[in-house]
């Protein structure tokens, strides 16, 4: 049979009754003999715990009952979605078959018909097999092979009747300033008729009206709104067309469309809405849902969701590889968001796999078109399912789709493939690309790469004739972030977990895991460190921000970059970096975020987070305008402990960077601790523009201590001296201090020393010293005379040494919570326990694996944990030998000049006295 698609879901009107077929279904998968009740609309995945991770076939079914009143109209069976083909059957014999898991489509049954009949939908999800002309890596899938299949009829069913001429679909193209509205409205069949147009203001009131004669099935036509009122997020007004069909002087149908005027552009290496400079401030918003997959499950939820991003500072989602529930759309037209929305990816590019992703976009634009919230579209992500950087005809085909839709749609911008490392642009109007760097541990790469960026990098376009670049594409991180991880007792049920925290132990090298994370964090002793499990997921939030908040703080620091989108709004099943959790819960810091994420934003710009009290704190500080402009006259007010100040700036406009340097005073204090600076930005009659803070770990004077110390390493035993350790012999020394250990250090700990490593070496043991076939178990080849070495267990201190870069411990993507113990010996250290941006000059490029879990209850006095607490590590460590005593430490303390971090110092003053008690 043919495949029927329609432009949208259109409301009911008196001239087209309407019955919803939501509600239970009979269901059977193909691995199940036996009927059971379903509800529709949702994926069969989400509602049967045995078939979460199921692809196949399913069959639906159900009766439904045409009114007498429906005679002499066309019905019409109307489909939200159906993932992915669907086969329809009226009495068993078959109707319609359709393809295209994320698209509308409607059904028109034979005409006469009354009664009672049996509806019947086969819905079909291919998994990696091939089979009826596709697999999975064929179709725009998205995020289905990341989180898991979405199968079945996942959005609303309805009957419809109306006249057999009637109104099929309306295309709106609105102009700003100028108030044109350009219509395109297609009729079933060539209709002798009547047309007539009324446009409502966003009052209800009347502003335009024209009837049109008609002699064929497609108008096209123009009509003016005088004084029109643009649409945006700060204002989101919305106009109604009503289009009304009339034959023989008798309404046959009515349809009403909402639509916005306002327009999107790019200038100057920005991008401008409604003729103004815009910053982009969004979040990646995978449409998944607690308990729906990507069925929402409510009108009531999608509204709660976007007021929660207006609250937090966002002005825009991007939907990410997911054509969303058409009522997303509406809601964020009506409240005010913009919508950035893409087309799902396929995994495997081939001729049919082309054709789908153009019939795809295709069936958005007539589904979406006429929503004013959607400014971007992106064909591609990441270069999934493209080979860009090898393949000139893929190159070729993503480059004409670009021009394609550029022309079909001109009022919204054109992303072809939103970049990350190793791939690029080849043809788009944003220059958009992707990194991650968590500042904590990364911070050095993450000023870096925004400082390259800003300045237009070669990496982020491709080279050669088959580019096109204009070099004014406007700059947008467009993905970036961090992990937190959410309260994992607001999303039980009645104690339960969710279904999807059973999975994820393929992805990441198993750190993504969500089950078990209370009895991980219990085996590991970390309420010793944190106090509490839920203590412990609050600060693990309150670091996300901290990290967060620097990032952003950093790009608005360059005027060339014109906006960003935070990975990600929600947290997705086990991906733990969401503003807010799967059941729409904010995270604890959302009431902060509009300090950074704003219009304007002061970004203290501070280079070193820790100071010694005493000593001058320079912030570098800058303002950003962002969208917004600066009156005349604009004061800085800013306080640090007992000093403050105020600057008097002078007017600025938008995408704008004032510096404003700030150095302040502190004052000699005899306990460390965190001192806040305060920023506060007012208009000259007082209105607040901006507030933002930072914090200080404020080191008091230091006293040296009475440990004496020895080392065989003469750049050691001069630091050592410099910061006022009194350096002796060996023998005499309360602690030896070394970067390497040997046989003879290890039997000089079993004889009563103490030895401090500060571990500087790649990648390997604490020890290299050990002979080849050291012991007869677990042996692993090594390319050396003798073939084989024992694992590290077998030898003191037992610890392995591996490097974090290109490793899960990176923390690029997946979250590194690292901490050390502020207790005993490192009470000193304010703040913690997880590290904060003073720690990022000392923070471990290595760490120690091969522990048991009880050892970190004792002997472990800093370390991480990844993602949902697995992979324990360690950076610090206490081991006892004999009568004497091991710390070995991978923190970085040696790279600067002596006290000129203080946090280093302060560490190394902990080290020795743990290794001397």
């Amino acid at each position: 049979m043919m495949r029927q698609t329609v432009l949208s879901a259109q409301p009911a009107t008196p001239l087209r009754p309407c019955l919803s077929l939501d509600g239970t279904w009979q269901f059977r998968h193909e691995s199940q003999s036996d009927w059971r009740e379903v509800r529709v609309p949702g994926h069969w995945q989400a509602q049967f715990p045995e078939l979460a991770v199921a692809f196949g076939r399913v069959t639906y079914l159900r009766e439904l009952t045409i009114p007498d009143a429906w005679t002499g109209f066309e019905v019409a069976l109307a489909f939200g979605a159906v993932s992915d083909t669907a086969v329809v059957r009226l009495d068993g014999a078959e109707l319609a078959r359709h393809e295209g898991g994320y698209l509308p489509f409607e059904v028109v049954l034979p005409s006469g018909l009354s009664g009672t009949h049996q509806l019947e939908v086969e819905a079909f999800l291919p998994d990696g097999h091939r089979s009826e002309g596709a697999d999975l890596s064929e179709i725009p899938h998205g995020k289905q092979s990341w989180y898991g299949p979405q199968g079945g009829i996942w959005q609303s069913v309805r009957l419809e009747a109306r006249h057999p001429a009637h109104i099929r679909a309306m295309r709106l193209d609105p102009h700003w300033p100028d108030g044109r509205l350009a219509l395109e409205i297609a009729l079933s069949r060539p209709v002798a008729g009547s047309l007539r147009l009324e446009i409502e203001d966003p009052k209800g009131q009347a502003v335009q009206a024209v009837t049109l004669d008609l002699g064929g099935a497609r108008v096209r036509h123009e009509l003016v709104v005088p004084d029109v009122r643009p649409w945006s997020p700060e204002s989101p007004a919305l106009y109604t067309l009503r289009a009304t069909l009339s034959l023989d002087g008798q309404e046959i149908d009515l349809r009403l469309e909402r639509f916005g005027f306002r327009r999107i552009e790019t200038r100057d290496g920005q991008i401008w809405l409604n003729g103004a400079p815009l910053y982009l401030r969004g979040a990646l918003d995978q449409d998944y849902y607690p308990d729906g997959f990507g069925a929402p499950p409510s009108i009531a939820l999608l509204e709660d969701q976007v007021r929660n991003a207006k609250a937090m500072g966002l002005n825009c989602l991007r939907c990410h590889i997911k054509v969303p529930d058409p009522r997303y759309h509406e809601v964020a037209d009506r409240l005010g968001l913009l919508m950035w929305t893409e087309i799902p990816n396929i995994e495997t590019f081939t001729p049919d796999s082309a054709r789908r992703l153009r019939e795809t976009m295709e069936g958005i634009l007539e589904r979406d078109r006429n929503h004013p919230s959607i400014v971007i579209w992106t064909l591609i992500n990441e270069d999934w399912g493209t080979r860009l950087r090898e393949v000139a005809e893929q190159r070729q085909w993503l480059s004409d789709m670009v021009d394609w839709l550029r022309k079909e749609d001109p009022l919204r911008l054109v992303v072809d493939n939103s970049a990350c490392f190793p791939n690029w642009h080849v043809n788009t109007d944003l220059n958009d690309y992707h990194y991650y760097r968590t500042a904590t541990d990364r911070r050095e790469e993450w000023d870096a790469l925004n400082v390259e960026f800003a300045a237009g990098a070669d990496w982020t376009f491709g080279s050669g004739p088959d580019i096109t670049r204009t070099g004014q594409e406007p700059l947008i991180v467009s993905e970036f972030g961090v992990w937190g991880l959410p309260q994992p007792d607001l999303l039980r049920l009645d104690g339960q977990d969710p279904w999807w925290m059973a999975y994820g132990a393929t992805w990441a090298d198993g750190a993504v895991l969500p089950q078990g994370v209370e009895a991980r964090f219990r085996e590991l002793g970390l309420a010793q460190v944190f106090g509490s499990f839920p203590a412990f997921i609050d600060q693990v939030q309150w670091h996300q921000w901290m990290n967060l908040k620097h990032e952003i703080e950093v790009m608005r620091r360059h005027p060339t970059i014109a906006g960003y989108v935070i990975t990600e709004f929600t947290d997705v099943h086990w991906e733990g970096n969401g503003l807010l959790d799967m059941a729409r819960n904010p995270r604890i810091f959302a009431p902060a975020m509009p300090k950074a994420n704003a219009d304007i934003v002061i970004s203290p710009g501070l280079a070193r987070h820790a100071a010694r009290a005493g000593t001058p704190v320079q912030f570098d500080l800058t303002v950003a305008t962002g969208g917004a402009s600066l009156p005349e006259g604009c004061l800085l007010d800013w306080s640090f402990g007992s000093d403050s100040g105020r600057a008097t700036l002078a007017a600025a406009g938008p995408m704008q960077v004032i510096p404003v340097p700030v150095s302040t005073a502190t004052h000699a204090t005899a306990a460390t601790a965190l001192v806040r600076a305060d920023f506060t930005l007012t208009t000259p009659d007082g209105s607040i523009l901006a507030r933002n803070d930072e914090t200080v770990s404020l080191y008091a004077a230091r006293h040296a201590s009475g440990v004496t110390v020895a080392s065989d390493d003469g750049a050691l035993a001069e630091r050592l001296a410099g910061l006022g350790y009194r350096v002796t012999s060996r023998h005499e020394a309360d602690v030896f201090v070394t970067h390497d250990l040997d046989a003879q250090r290890v039997e000089d700990i079993h004889a009563g020393a103490r030895i401090l490593q500060l571990v500087a070496k790649e990648a390997g043991r604490l020890r290299d010293d050990l002979s080849p076939r050291d012991g007869p178990m677990s042996m692993q080849i090594e390319d050396e005379l003798g073939g084989f070495r024992s694992a590290a267990y077998f030898t003191f201190p037992g610890y392995q040494l591996v490097d974090r870069h290109r490793s899960i411990w990176r923390g690029d993507w997946v979250g590194n919570f690292s901490w050390l113990r502020r207790d005993g010996v490192f009470s000193h250290l304010p703040g913690g326990p997880l590290f904060d941006l003073s720690f990022t000059g000392v923070v471990p490029r290595q760490l120690m694996t091969g522990f048991r879990p009880w050892e970190f209850q004792g002997r472990v006095h800093a370390g991480v944990v990844v993602g949902w607490v697995h992979k324990p590590g360690a950076f610090l460590i206490e081991k006892r030998l004999g009568r004497g005593t091991l710390v070995a430490t991978t923190f970085r303390l040696t790279e600067e000049a002596p006290d000129a971090d203080p946090v280093a110092t302060a560490l190394l003053d902990g080290l020795m006295s743990l290794s001397s008690r």
